[in-house]
């Protein structure tokens, strides 16, 4: 009888630990998902790049500085590749969001000449492609905050009970996912001048 009160408590304490394991595999999964989200709207937006930079070209040879440097950027963004398995390294997602990071500085600039040429900023297809960046940009900020809520959700789950009993005993190993930071140029506010 003594040994049936003393399996009690463990055999409760097991039942309760076990509902963590699917809450702790759903997180795992759901991060992965935000990623493969987040990867998807960057590849959008890399494909977008060359058409924008080929209709910019024609209305702004002399610009050809500010051309370049959004093609180097956008090769720098498409090489800096971090994978599912790489989200608990903060230095690989700080490298790849960095090469990201490079890339909107770029595209800002080749938006921002465009104002300098009434022509182009009334071409239909800059028009087109401008708008459908703008809207990847948005999406990217959607998913980047699905991201962020989905790591939050895990990061969360490693460390409460009973989650933690499962990273401790079945998941040795796991890691807290790291999650996207603001870069330093959105720590400052932009300065309008007339």
């Amino acid at each position: 009888m003594r040994k049936l009160l003393w399996a009690l408590p463990l055999l409760a304490l097991l039942t309760l630990s076990g509902c963590g394991y699917n809450d702790f595999q759903t997180r795992d999964e759901q991060v992965k998902a935000a990623w493969g989200e987040v990867l998807n709207q960057y590849q959008r937006r890399a494909d977008l790049i060359p058409n924008l930079v080929a209709t910019v070209q024609g209305y702004a040879k002399q610009e050809k500085d500010v051309l370049t440097s959004v093609v180097e950027a956008r090769a720098k963004a498409t090489q800096t590749r971090i994978d599912a398995s790489q989200l608990t390294d903060p230095e690989k997602v700080k490298q790849f969001q960095d090469a990201q990071n490079q890339l909107s500085g770029a595209l800002g600039r080749l938006i921002a000449i465009s104002e300098n040429y009434p022509d182009l900023k009334s071409n239909q297809n800059f028009l087109a492609l401008q708008s459908q960046l703008e809207g990847t940009e948005n999406r990217i900020a959607v998913a980047r905050r699905d991201y962020i809520e989905a790591v939050r959700a895990y990061n969360t789950e490693l460390k409460t009970f009973p989650g933690m009993l499962w990273a401790m005993t079945v998941f040795r190993g796991n890691k807290p996912m790291a999650e996207f930071t603001a870069n330093d140029a959105a720590q400052t506010a932009p300065q309008v001048k007339f």
